[in-house]
């Protein structure tokens, strides 16, 4: 099957945030990623809303044809309600700290494994699949298949850290996760770091990868290569040996 690309746009939002107004048009770049052959967007509002803003999230709920996944972290009530309130077709639990630059660990799910739970039902009867970012570490796996999520999402900064080095050493631990996720009926997402430079190697070698989402990267490219052009170069990336 091949591996799906979920654009996240909280880059674009920092952008426009950064003078005020509504330059550039969140709205509009979701649109056009869109239309430009992205499958998903992604979002990851936080509290202080410094980015992407839960106003945004629910304009996007509105116009968006493909697949809306909301990031972020379900011990804030106020990310809870909104997801529900959008329905999106994914979110991701994040285990956020307030203040955070950007998400730097997957959940214990073995010590979170009561609050995941609970987390998983209240969005599963809601009609809204649920997918909880972990490290690639098979415990982890499999607490997240122990709490009733439908899917993972492999943290990848490590891999991407380490691919430079040793490619082969990167993905070994991700292997042995997406392994055990399969074994365990998860679906399997990934996502941070990911680039044109090591996104095809990921992909290729993560067996059943249904999913990446990716901003940063994407959004410094399209600075580069233009927005339509960069997707297309991800699409490519993404889908390589499948199409």
């Amino acid at each position: 099957m091949p591996t799906r690309l979920s654009v996240n746009i909280n880059k674009v939002a920092t952008l426009r945030n950064s003078r005020g107004g509504n330059n550039p048009d969140v709205i509009k770049v979701a649109l056009d990623c869109e239309r430009f052959g992205a499958e998903g967007i992604t979002v990851h509002p936080r509290p202080d809303e410094r980015h992407i803003r839960y106003q945004d999230v629910l304009n996007l709920s509105k116009v968006l044809t493909t697949e809306f996944n909301i990031e972020g972290n379900p011990t804030e009530q106020k990310f809870v309600d909104l997801v529900l309130q959008v329905k999106p077709a994914q979110v991701t639990m994040v285990p956020d700290v307030l203040g955070a630059v950007t998400s730097n660990a997957g959940w214990d799910t073995i010590q979170n494994k009561d609050l995941l739970t609970d987390l998983v039902k209240t969005f599963k009867e809601a009609g809204i699949r649920t997918s909880v970012f972990v490290d690639a570490d098979v415990k982890m796996v499999e607490g997240a298949a122990a709490v009733g999520a439908d899917r993972i999402e492999l943290y990848t900064e490590p891999y991407a850290h380490q691919y430079s080095l040793d490619q082969s050493l990167a993905l070994t631990p991700f292997i042995k996760a997406a392994e055990r996720a399969n074994e365990l009926g998860l679906g399997i997402n990934a996502g941070h770091d990911l680039s044109l430079d090591n996104l095809r190697y990921f992909q290729q070698n993560i067996p059943g990868l249904l999913e990446v989402s990716i901003g940063h990267a994407l959004i410094c490219d399209a600075l580069y290569y233009g927005l339509e052009n960069t997707i297309q170069l991800y699409l490519r990336e993404a889908k390589a040996g499948v199409i």
